[in-house]
């Protein structure tokens, strides 16, 4: 993108943070001045974004695989998948032979990407990228086996989404190291048997029960990733921070911790926005006041909920009462896709005691009412637990 050359306030290189004529804002990438006077941007990402969604966002990748760790000693969190699995690749080097397949489950944004990755370093063998909606022909999935070298590692993300064609042809693969090559229709076609070079499969998941049973078990180690604790959030933070050249105390990184909903890659993702905030309307520190104010601008409160979480609540406590409702109906009340309210806000809202499912429909618990600093009734769901005062939100 090319602007004029009374627009940029920085110097050239690396930017974070406003640039005017930028037509979104807050933004991060790269500021050339060019031979006319004019800067050539190349821009990585901007601030208009599912803050705290699990899911990759755009050019986000690129962020993130500045910040990944690059071997298993760097690795923070999830202890006994990394002892699990230290021993899974020890022994593996010990014999100079591949480990066995890995299945690693879990919801988005842990680390299953980036352990797929350590693993390749960890064994000092090539790595190969793919993921399961690409493979929608056993075609597509044997050229890759096909060019496998010995001992590379074959990753697959969301490898429950393979077409049941590819899925099968890996059946054999993965047991036997080889694949048959269908030549012709009907009575006339005929299977030509392909070796391919031993490699390791490891395979990430978010909905592992949608794995059939065959391709299951054939995996030799299955990891399953949890949630992150405030204090390994923390953690996370601060070597984010110090890769990013930020200034981020430890009450800051708390502050963070505290509404990164468990996860890692939404950690990253409000570090980056608070900084933001922290560069252009303070002094560069993160205190933890400068990250609350600059959250509470995102709309992500104490407890993680965005703007569609405190809807969804909103909608159910003060239009119907608490519940029970039907999902379309809470839909249709928020403005949204009954799709987007029970994948994208009801896990969260779920797994924090806010709201549960029930066969007659969605109910709010007395802790949401709380939440919202509302008054729950005697006979709401869960009520006649003791609750803190309710907390300060952004409505």
């Amino acid at each position: 993108m090319r602007i004029s050359r009374d627009v940029p306030p920085a110097p050239a290189g690396a930017f974070h943070g406003l640039l005017p004529g930028l037509p979104d804002g807050f933004r991060e990438g790269s500021l050339h001045e060019s031979g006319d006077g004019s800067y050539e941007v190349e821009v990585v990402g901007s601030f208009e974004r599912e803050l705290v969604s699990a899911d990759v966002q755009g050019d986000e990748r690129l962020i993130e695989a500045a910040l990944r760790p690059k071997r298993l000693a760097e690795f923070i969190g999830q202890p006994r998948v990394r002892e699990q699995l230290s021993l899974v690749l020890e022994g593996a080097l010990r014999r100079n032979r591949p480990p066995d397949h890995v299945l690693m489950s879990g919801p988005p944004g842990l680390g299953k990407t980036t352990l797929a990755m350590i693993i390749a370093a960890e064994l000092g063998a090539p790595l190969r990228v793919t993921s399961g909606p690409a493979l929608e022909r056993a075609g597509d999935l044997a050229a890759i086996l096909s060019t496998l070298t010995d001992g590379e590692v074959l990753f697959i993300d969301e490898i429950h989404r393979m077409a049941r064609p590819a899925e099968e042809m890996l059946y054999l693969a993965m047991e036997d190291f080889r694949v048959d090559i269908v030549v012709g229709k009907g009575p006339g076609a005929t299977a030509i048997p392909l070796e391919v070079a031993p490699f390791t499969l490891v395979g990430a998941t978010t909905r592992a029960g949608l794995l059939p049973a065959p391709l299951r078990d054939r995996f030799g180690f299955t990891a399953h990733m949890e949630f992150y604790d405030e204090a390994e959030l923390e953690t996370v933070l601060h070597r984010s921070a110090r890769l990013l050249g930020v200034d981020l105390p430890v009450e800051g990184a708390a502050e963070i911790a505290g509404r990164s909903r468990g996860t890692p890659r939404i950690a990253n993702r409000l570090l980056r926005r608070v900084r933001d905030f922290a560069e252009v309307r303070a002094d560069g520190l993160i205190t933890r006041e400068i990250a609350a104010a600059a959250l509470n601008l995102y709309e992500v409160d104490a407890e993680g909920l965005d703007r569609l979480d405190r809807a969804v609540l909103g909608a159910l406590l003060r239009k119907f009462g608490g519940g029970p409702v039907g999902l379309s109906t809470l839909a249709v009340a928020v403005g949204e896709e009954p799709e987007t309210v029970e994948v994208v806000a009801e896990p969260f809202l779920v797994r924090q005691g806010l709201l549960a499912r029930t066969p007659r429909g969605r109910v709010a618990t007395a802790a949401a009412w709380v939440h919202l600093g509302l008054v729950p009734p005697p006979d709401a769901f869960g009520a006649g637990v003791v609750f803190d005062d309710p907390p300060d939100n952004p409505q």
